[in-house]
């Protein structure tokens, strides 16, 4: 892909992004924790939604344990910048050895019988790298549905490096890209759980309502394909764990209000075990139920 001449200014930090992406694991957590000591007086906006949100999140947690979980996340934050660059710029030989695989057998079994496959998980810091982690085990690309930047010369160069490793990204509201993708027999990674102000219903999230899309199962009946949980987080040790999990039983149901409750209970309970590796900066509850105020004014 041919970059417009006029982003030519953004070459220096991508080259950048490519050299940290080779680092061994170690000295690049070290650095993401260099660097989020650096930004921090930049991330002022961000520090306060992921605060307000662990606030919200957490009453129950004692005010000194919300106050690091909110340190650790911001933390983590920073760290899956350099993630995202590990995801997109490593070669392979870097990758290897990073990660443990577990359940990956159910994904195989999947896409033998032909079938597309919806992986199904959340937005964590660290989701695009845990995606090519599992590509370069299966072997194979795993396209990833994301939104797109409003910048030209940064959409450029996010898409030109994402389809080099998952190929060509799907747009998240390209529903019908997200259907051929399906039909073909692709493994595609999913996300339902941002504020969408559109489709949704207010499902408790962490106890608070939070606008969610009620589509996902329509589209699992719609394409035909199946559905696995994708689930991970980077242990103490720098190491990947990630996770195919077994279909929920009896879902899709019928019942999209009911189904997107379940998902909503079901990624809880898997952020409830690492909740400093969750995207705790996006403003998860701008949608807010008539009546409820702003949150994040």
């Amino acid at each position: 892909m041919n970059a417009p001449w006029h982003c030519i200014f953004i070459r220096p930090f991508f080259w950048l992004a490519m050299l940290s992406a080779r680092l061994p694991q170690k000295t690049l957590l070290r650095v993401a924790k260099l660097c989020c000591l650096a930004c921090w007086p930049f991330l002022y906006r961000r520090r306060r939604v992921a605060s307000t949100n662990i606030e919200l999140c957490f009453k129950s947690l004692p005010l000194t344990e919300r106050q690091d979980l909110f340190n650790r996340n911001l933390l983590a934050t920073v760290t899956g910048i350099f993630e995202l660059f590990r995801a997109w710029y490593a070669p392979s030989k870097t990758l290897s050895g990073l990660a443990d695989i577990h359940g990956i057998e159910r994904l195989q079994t999947a896409l033998s019988e032909g079938k597309g496959v919806l992986l199904l998980t959340g937005h964590f810091t660290h989701t695009e790298l845990a995606v090519r982690l599992l590509g370069e085990s299966l072997n194979r690309k795993i396209r990833v549905v994301v939104r797109r930047h409003n910048n030209e010369c940064i959409e450029h160069a996010f898409e030109d490096a994402r389809s080099k490793v998952f190929g060509d990204s799907i747009e998240k509201k390209d529903l019908r890209a997200l259907l051929k993708a399906l039909r073909a027999g692709e493994a595609v990674v999913y996300s339902s759980d941002q504020n969408f102000n559109y489709q949704h219903a207010f499902v408790p999230f962490f106890g608070v309502p939070a606008a969610t899309l009620t589509a996902t199962p329509e589209i699992i009946e719609r394409s035909g394909a199946a559905m696995l949980p994708f689930w991970f987080y980077r242990d103490g040790d720098g190491r990947y764990q990630i996770t195919i999990a077994e279909a929920w039983e009896n879902w899709p149901s019928g019942d999209a209000l009911a189904d997107t409750q379940i998902y909503m209970q079901k990624l809880e309970a898997v952020v409830r075990k690492h909740p400093e590796q969750y995207l705790w900066a996006h403003r998860r509850f701008k949608t807010r139920p008539s009546g409820l105020p702003d949150i994040y004014s």
